[in-house]
């Protein structure tokens, strides 16, 4: 863990990351690729100094409040949080200046702040998203080995929900040949109905792969998932989009079940209601 100086935490979207580098693990992630510019280590992971003050100056800046969002870079709840609590101090700040947001994560470690959250709710909105990618917990482990298991991170889902937060679940990524399957699709789908999960995020059955993410991927397959390299190169070579073979049958399988039980399917409709501030405060008082 290093520290590094920064003028900003918001980006123009209202987007927030405390941290830059994960500990995750998860032999897919993105935040990964060289196009991010990152000069450090990935394990190394860069605090923001200061970032609760600098934070606070942003917010007392707005015209109005907003949707703040976190997680789309890097997990909001790393195992450092737990000692720092910058997220914690961040969603404080979001609370006190009537602010909504929306967390992307897949740590049950979220847990600790659902007083803040429930907070939030009752003022605005509070989203919670959680990604969701195999229910084998074995092949959970392979692929995403330091974070909450698949089953943890439902039971997390099943509190918000009985707390009255909403959430949405992004099903991503489905690694061709490995986690592609519609036995996994479909208990994956009969999690987000049982959560009563607002929206489902996915953009297709398949991977995305890029410079710097496809060589640390390829190392874990080697390691993991012996010949299935040589597989990938065959099937996609430097491809950035790796769709699997099985991904019109299987996305046809996600709108329908979406359809049926009221849940949002289409991104740009998941990133709206993502956007979308609402003041629950306001709507009281005209009553």
């Amino acid at each position: 863990m290093h520290y590094a100086d920064y003028k900003t935490i918001l980006s123009p979207q209202n987007g927030m990351n405390l941290y830059r580098g994960c500990l995750h693990g998860c032999i897919y992630c993105d935040s990964r690729s060289v196009c991010y510019q990152m000069k450090h280590d990935f394990e190394d992971i860069e605090v923001k100094r200061d970032a609760v003050r600098i934070l606070e100056q942003e917010l007392r800046r707005k015209r109005k409040p907003c949707m703040i969002g976190t997680g789309a870079m890097c997990d909001p709840y790393l195992p450092l949080e737990r000692e720092l609590k910058l997220t914690r101090q961040c969603l404080q700040l979001i609370r006190k200046y009537g602010c909504g947001v929306s967390v992307l994560t897949k740590s049950a470690d979220i847990l600790r702040d659902l007083d803040v959250l429930k907070q939030i709710n009752a003022q605005s909105k509070c989203v919670v998203q959680m990604t969701l990618t195999t229910a084998d917990e074995t092949l959970c482990r392979k692929l995403e080995p330091n974070v909450s298991t698949t089953k943890e991170r439902i039971e997390t889902l099943k509190i918000m929900r009985d707390e009255g937060i909403p959430t949405v679940v992004w099903l991503s990524p489905f690694l061709p040949f490995i986690n592609d399957t519609e036995q996994n699709l479909r208990a994956l789908l009969d999690a987000c109905v049982e959560v009563q999960a607002k929206g489902v995020m996915c953009f297709g059955i398949g991977v995305t792969l890029r410079e710097g993410d496809r060589e640390y991927f390829y190392s874990k397959l080697d390691q993991l998932f012996p010949g299935m390299k040589q597989r990938y190169v065959e099937t996609f070579g430097n491809a950035y989009l790796c769709d699997s073979p099985n991904n019109g049958r299987l996305m046809a399988l996600v709108i329908a079940v979406c359809k049926e039980h009221g849940m949002l399917y289409h991104p740009q409709e998941v990133f709206a209601y993502l956007q979308r501030y609402e003041s629950k405060t306001e709507q009281m008082s005209m009553f």
